[in-house]
């Protein structure tokens, strides 16, 4: 239903265009602007145009908002029409793009689309996680992970490809991208390093949220099994007690002493769990989005893995 209703606004949103918007064109002042539509390409663009004041780079999600409820505004669908550049996840939470595709003019606005820049692995239900209340029909076709960002294996494929598109666009700072470039994919390089390092010398490898769970690229690239109350792109909240209790014993029967819960969660099915097992209730950021104070600060995706190296550590010790 929530689906069904965002794009009845986007819709609506469009029409409104027409007459918000008539002849408008992009400025011809040799300046890019760069729209994405979460952090993870936020933060990416960000790094590659550092120090470029002639680029202007812009995220549609408000900081300290869910990804997968946001709804577009009639400006921000101008902006994406007008910019030079559009990043975006796909998936379920960037559902409501597929309705604006075709009144983007492809050869003013160079559009990316993440998911399409990585390997992808389809979305899946692991023993003991609620079952979704609209699953689909086996027959269909088969949903993908959209999540790829979470894995900094893929976050490395990701900056080099958009690197090469920015580069595309502009050519003349040719040498300032892929410096920056550079020294990004330096530091995810360490990230990958230090989480390989951290998961080779562990005494487990299994990890448990008490929440969504859209670590699946991450859990895959470092041979992590996981446990988790729903799945990544679930609009649940709300777990049944026999989701509950299956974690409970979980956590239990192998002596997990961390259970997660993910990053703009109240992490009430977290404490649950731990208040009947006595582990200790900590926070994996997905990095799809931070907190005001935390965008205000400048806070990159380095930063959020760089923590998460941290509480990974603790729950597999």
């Amino acid at each position: 239903m929530k689906r069904v209703f965002k794009i009845l606004i986007v819709t609506l949103v469009l029409i409104g265009l027409v007459f918000i918007t008539g002849c408008d064109k992009k400025k011809d002042d040799g300046k890019l602007t760069i729209i994405t539509s979460s952090f993870p390409g936020y933060d990416f663009a960000r790094a590659i145009t550092k120090d470029n004041k002639d680029i202007t780079v812009k995220m549609l999600l408000k900081p300290g908002s869910e990804m997968h409820n946001y709804e577009p505004t009639p400006q921000d669908i101008k902006d994406i029409k007008n910019s030079d550049i559009f990043i975006y996840v796909g998936g379920d939470s960037d559902e409501w793009i597929d309705d604006i595709l075709d009144n983007i003019d492809v050869k003013k606005t160079k559009v990316v689309k993440l998911m399409r820049l990585v390997d992808l692995v389809e979305e899946e239900h692991v023993e003991g996680m609620e079952a979704e209340e609209d699953a689909v029909n086996e027959e269909e076709a088969p949903e993908y992970d959209e999540h790829v960002w979470t894995s900094p294996k893929n976050a490395i494929t990701i900056t080099k490809k958009l690197t090469k598109v920015i580069v595309g666009l502009d050519e003349d700072n040719r040498s300032i991208y892929e410096e920056n470039s550079s020294k990004y994919i330096s530091e995810l390089e360490s990230i990958d390093n230090r989480i390989e390092e951290v998961v080779k010398n562990a005494k487990r490898k299994e990890i448990v949220f008490g929440d969504r769970f859209p670590l699946r690229y991450f859990a895959d690239d470092y041979n992590l099994k996981y446990y988790a109350a729903f799945p990544g792109c679930s609009e649940q909240t709300e777990a049944s007690s026999k989701t509950i209790t299956y974690l409970i014993n979980r956590v239990k029967k192998d002596k997990i002493p961390v259970v997660f819960h993910i990053e703009l969660s109240n992490g009430k099915i977290a404490k649950t769990i731990a208040k009947e097992t006595n582990a200790k209730v900590l926070e994996f950021k997905s990095a799809h989005n931070i907190s005001q104070k935390d965008f205000d600060a400048g806070v990159t995706y380095v930063d959020i893995m760089n923590d998460n190296i941290k509480v990974l550590k603790e729950a597999l010790n």
